[in-house]
């Protein structure tokens, strides 16, 4: 995905000053040119349920209105029927649900300005493409025979949830997508990469082999494991739209066949420190020390606590193996007294091709500013302060981070 050493921050737009496009999303951009990083990661620009989740969205293509910048920008009839035409394959699903035209031309508009101002900085997107949809939504109505009605989606007990989680969005019926080449699938993904430069796919373990609860289900725990469509999918994919620059969101219960399917593609995988420290399991994959460079190291993700939250809730045992490891490394960062600034050291240390930040770890945030906990409703609402991000976090996050070589 990336050929040289690099590093970014993930942010996403809901997360901003302004909550949305405009002045506080270039003046992150000018913040992440000025610390030296060359990747900003958001979350799904889909248009969130009603607890802001963007990962449950009514529409795998459609983005959500409610970050432009200027809402009641003019739309001219050209630009209406330019788009139309470019999107015929899913803008009819949209309209018919309700949703607005124009406010999808509005973001293309916004959004194309976003990146080419981005662009001129060296700082690339990644975006994130949510493996399902949610139900009764726009692709569900306007494409009802490829999805099932007889079980959900969700996932066994993992490190996110000891009882695992009931998502409740509809399967995909695969054989059905695999007879029509998963036109679907590549049209979602052109989309996807009409809008951005990398794309984080989310739940990569799905394509490989996916968790299927009956639809009556109270709980995630009577779910069984179903086979996912494998690597014809991507073959498609690329087929049409050539290479796919993406990254393998292979966290939770990880089989063989996962870790095969993503080598066969050669996608890079994710890695978490935040499981690294686990002194009661001496093979954990996510220890600094087992890292690889086909692998996006994260501090965490919008799913984990920010690092202050976590170390303060860590064993003395996991702390006391953390520290050890950080001195070995020669991390400079005091991790009781700095616990995320040492995590983001580390990170940027390690041999991984990509090193990503949570923006509230370079702030040094506690637990009150962490943007989801899986299986339990509502958050997404954390809102950066204006000017949190300073030239002092700038400065101090380009020391290490060309320290690292990963300085653009």
């Amino acid at each position: 995905m990336i050929n040289e050493r690099a590093s970014g921050v993930q942010l996403h737009v809901t997360s901003l000053p302004d909550g949305r496009l405009g002045s506080s999303a270039r003046a992150f951009v000018d913040w992440l040119a000025a610390a030296g990083q060359s990747v900003w990661q958001v979350l799904p620009v889909s248009v969130p349920d009603e607890h802001g989740s963007p990962y449950k969205s009514p529409s795998a293509f459609a983005a959500s209105p409610a970050l432009l910048e200027h809402p009641d920008a003019p739309v001219s009839d050209a630009e209406l029927a330019q788009f139309a035409d470019r999107e015929s394959y899913w803008v009819d699903s949209w309209t018919a649900f309700g949703g607005d035209l124009a406010d999808q031309v509005r973001f293309a508009r916004e959004w194309a300005e976003l990146r080419a101002y981005a662009a001129e900085r060296g700082v690339r997107i990644m975006g994130d493409v949510p493996i399902y949809v949610a139900p009764d939504g726009a692709d569900t109505r306007a494409w009802p025979h490829l999805f099932r009605n007889d079980a959900v989606a969700g996932c066994p007990p993992d490190a996110y949830a000891a009882t695992g989680q009931l998502w409740g969005n509809p399967l995909y019926r695969w054989d059905v997508m695999a007879a029509e080449d998963f036109r679907w699938w590549v049209e979602r993904l052109r989309r996807t990469f009409d809008l951005f430069d990398y794309v984080r796919l989310d739940h990569f373990r799905g394509f490989a082999g996916f968790w299927a609860i009956p639809a009556d289900a109270e709980t995630a725990m009577s779910g069984h494991w179903e086979p996912g469509p494998g690597r014809p999918l991507f073959d498609a994919a690329r087929a049409e739209l050539g290479d796919l620059p993406m990254l393998a969101e292979d966290l939770g219960d990880i089989d063989a066949p996962v870790v095969e399917l993503r080598h066969e593609l050669v996608l890079p995988g994710m890695a978490v420190l935040q499981f690294g420290f686990t002194p009661w399991d001496p093979h954990n994959i996510h220890h600094p020390a087992r890292l690889r460079h086909d692998q996006v190291v994260y501090t965490g993700t919008h799913d984990n606590d920010t690092v202050v939250g976590w170390w303060a809730g860590l064993s003395e045992d996991a702390r006391d193996m953390a520290r050890g490891l950080l001195w070995e490394r020669d991390v400079r960062a005091n991790v009781d007294h700095e616990p995320s600034w040492a995590m983001i050291e580390l990170a940027l240390s390690m041999p991984c091709q990509l090193t990503m930040m949570q923006a509230q770890d370079v702030l040094g945030l506690g637990s009150e500013a962490r943007m989801n906990t899986p299986g339990v409703e509502g958050g997404w609402s954390w809102r950066m302060e204006p000017g949190a991000l300073t030239g002092g976090h700038a400065d101090r996050l380009r020391a290490l981070t060309r320290a690292a070589g990963r300085a653009r």
